[in-house]
């Protein structure tokens, strides 16, 4: 006779991290988010893992800064402000068992949803390997991450930055191997620097043909030595065919239900949530479940 299956049923635990360069809007973006979803019924909380976090708008469940701060790092070892940021993440490290995965502990009683505000310093994604293997542990211990690489949208308008942010976009992705969303954050924005873009704002999200963007950077005469490089880059960009950017304004609840749509997706979210119930609900968060010219309505268009 069959026996019954024991099944074992756990409610799982899901975070962001939230990373991207200094100035690009990752503590803002906090903000907005933890009341977005707050509205939404969701238990949130936010995790400060920025040690150099002074000017918070949001009350963090747990701060990085009660453990160690960049500033003591600086006085006390006397590094300057990038090497007490690395010296600060290896410190994190080391004290994940007895700090950092307790006090999650006690707050996943009443958050199963975290927010994590990561420091802005790119090379500890790109170079260092402290901030990656904290992730792999929170992963381990039955968080399912996604990653928001919040990027200027400022930098549409520039070619060669516009370059830049794609490696660094790529080279994040490769790196830390966990479901990646980049975001070209400050949209609203966008209309000022509207001028300055030489193609369509779709051109940018969907980072199409980049041989219409070096022709753009051939013709700045103080980029003309870095021709092949250039070309080399946008040549290992697309045959990734990894990076695409969704476009943010994280005060606008229309913008950011876009967005959630594509982070609940990544990180699986979809499956189990409470406000998620109906087919139709679920099927709006599948890629290629809207008809492209309602795509290009509200998501493009509101920001050109």
């Amino acid at each position: 006779m069959l026996q019954p299956a024991n099944l074992k049923f756990t409610n799982p635990l899901y975070g962001q991290l939230i990373v991207g360069p200094p100035g690009s809007g990752k503590t803002t973006y906090c903000q907005n988010a933890f009341k977005f979803y707050k509205e939404l019924g969701r238990q949130v909380g936010i995790v400060n893992l920025d040690p150099a976090n002074e000017n918070m708008d949001y009350t963090a469940c747990i701060d990085v800064m009660e453990l160690i701060t960049v500033q003591d790092v600086m006085d006390t070892m006397h590094l300057g402000p990038n090497g007490a940021l690395m010296y600060c993440a290896e410190f994190l490290e080391e004290h994940l068992e007895d700090w950092l995965l307790p006090n999650l502990r006690k707050k996943s009683a009443e958050c199963r949803y975290f927010l994590f505000d990561c420091p802005g310093q790119v090379e500890l994604y790109t170079h260092h390997a402290s901030m990656s293997r904290i992730f792999e542990r929170l992963e381990r211990e039955g968080y399912h991450l996604v990653t928001v690489n919040l990027i200027d949208s400022h930098y549409c308008s520039e070619p060669s930055k516009f370059v830049s942010t794609l490696l660094l976009a790529l080279n994040m992705m490769l790196r830390m191997g966990l479901p990646h969303i980049n975001v070209l954050s400050k949209a609203d924005l966008l209309k000022q620097h509207e001028d300055k873009l030489h193609f369509s704002l779709d051109f940018y999200t969907d980072v199409l043909d980049l041989k219409y963007l070096l022709e753009v950077l051939d013709d700045t005469p103080s980029l003309k030595r870095y021709k092949k490089l250039n070309a080399a880059i946008c040549s290992m960009v697309e045959d990734y065919a990894l990076v695409s950017f969704h476009l943010l304004d994280s005060r606008s609840t229309e913008s950011m239900l876009r967005l959630r749509n594509h982070l609940d997706k990544a990180n699986g979210y979809i499956y189990k949530a409470g406000e998620e119930q109906s087919v139709n609900a679920l099927m709006a968060c599948a890629v290629g479940a809207e008809p492209e010219t309602l795509r290009q309505s509200k998501d493009i268009d509101p920001y050109v």
